[in-house]
Parts: structure tokens; sequence; C-alpha cells
């Protein structure tokens, strides 16, 4: 199962908020509607959540077994 949690984390490493992804950055609520329950995202939503926090993959998703 993907998981969000270092998504969460680096997040607030960076000083970020969701409200700043929408507002700023033009992230759709509903993205972050579904990673906030655990849904899928399309890797070019994984992608810009890179360039935006200047991070890498691992930073925004891990797999865990279930």
């Amino acid at each position: 199962m993907i998981s969000y949690e270092p998504f969460w984390e680096t997040l607030k490493k960076r000083n970020m908020t969701t409200y700043t992804l929408i507002n700023k950055y033009n992230i759709s609520s509903a993205t972050i509607d579904r990673m906030k329950k655990g849904n899928g995202i399309s890797t070019m939503k994984i992608n810009d959540f890179c360039k935006i926090l200047d991070c890498n993959v691992e930073d925004i998703i891990v797999y865990k077994e279930d």
C-alpha cells in the first residue's frame, strides 16, 4: 500500500501548508483530500509536489505492506 506519511512530514519541514499548495501552486483541494484518505494520485502530481517542495519521490510517498 502506498502511504503519503512522508509528504505530510516534508510539508511540515518546508513550513508549507495545504492552503499554500492550493492557493499559490494551484493544487486542487480534491488531490489533497485524496491523499488525506490514502487514495491514489497521478505520477504527474507527485512530480509537481517534488518540484514545489524541492524534494525526491521518497519524500512524498512510501510503500508499506498491508
